[in-house]
């Protein structure tokens, strides 16, 4: 039993809202009321969650030495020896393996997208991560792969939905916001507690404040412009029925002021789901975002007031 709520705790449940990305294909298709396409996305998710649990495994394996002189990673389960880098490693064999058999058990196309994300995330954990930008791109790309797998995941025998190109665009520009976000606090709190930034990640010494905070604002402005372009392109009007999902452009806006305010005023951003979780004008904005996204793309005909 103590072995389980080890290899439990080092999946890390708490990191699992980000596998909610995989539901935006049932969201965006229309597809939200059929029971059975909402059914497939749900167990979409969750097989992501196993998956990302197994990686956040080999993560640990790898950073085994490095955490265990972390104030506060060392007290996770294989730095402090509560679970052995063997029995890590075969949760992590079984998890994996297990969580891509349901993925193709649920469909092929799903299964392709569900084995790249592994492959990626393992190749970050095993040398990306090390690399200047490429290891923010890839953590942006494990983010489009969940993207893509929702969608693949609503293919039904040789029917598929189509994957829209904005919804690759967005997705990747937003992870990059946050993931670039991350890496400026990581730098910050470090430097504050004048510890040494190589020491902690190596990577982390390539990068600087001033440049990270310009490679914020270009990503931040191409966010923004992205997502209202999309809203506004005749195929989504087309699609939606509708020309008001540009109405909720506000409030995308805001949500990465908001984000951006509790990066630079705050000195927050070094763990984006515990930020949009527990800031309540984010998860306002995240929750009237959806409300009002949900009813002009389910409202369709265009018959809401200007």
């Amino acid at each position: 039993m103590a072995m389980l709520s080890a290899v439990l705790q080092s999946m890390r449940p708490k990191q699992w809202t980000k596998n909610g990305v995989v539901l935006a294909g049932v969201v965006f298709s229309r597809n939200l009321t059929q029971p059975e396409m909402l059914l497939r996305a749900v167990l979409a998710a969750l097989i992501f969650c196993v998956l990302s649990g197994s990686v956040y495994l080999i993560n640990d394996i790898q950073d085994i030495e490095r955490d265990r002189s972390h104030p506060k990673k060392r007290d996770r389960p294989l730095p402090s020896g509560r679970l052995s880098v063997a029995q890590a490693w075969t949760a992590a064999i079984i998890l994996a393996l297990g969580s891509i058999a349901a993925a193709i058990a649920l469909h092929p196309r799903f299964g392709v997208a569900a084995l790249a994300y592994f492959l990626l995330v393992s190749a970050y954990s095993f040398g990306l991560k090390r690399l200047v930008i490429l290891d923010v791109f890839a953590i942006a790309m494990g983010f489009v792969l969940r993207a893509v797998a929702g969608v693949e995941a609503l293919a039904l025998g040789t029917s598929f939905v189509p994957l829209s190109p904005w919804l690759l665009v967005c997705t990747f520009l937003l992870a990059t916001f946050l993931a670039l976000a991350k890496r400026r606090n990581e730098i910050y709190s470090l430097e504050k507690e004048g510890k040494s930034v190589a020491e902690h990640r190596r990577v982390l010494d390539e990068y600087t404040l001033p440049l990270l905070d310009q490679m914020i604002a270009v990503v931040t402005a191409a966010t923004i412009v992205a997502y209202a372009l999309y809203t506004l392109d005749e195929r989504t009007i087309a699609a939606f029925d509708s020309p008001w999902l540009a109405l909720t452009t506000p409030y995308v806006m805001y949500g990465i002021f908001r984000y951006l305010y509790l990066v630079h005023r705050r000195h927050l951003g070094g763990s984006p789901e515990t930020i949009f979780l527990t800031d309540r004008a984010i998860l306002t904005t995240v929750l009237l975002w959806a409300l009002t996204a949900v009813g002009i793309i389910y409202g369709g005909s265009g018959s809401l007031p200007i």
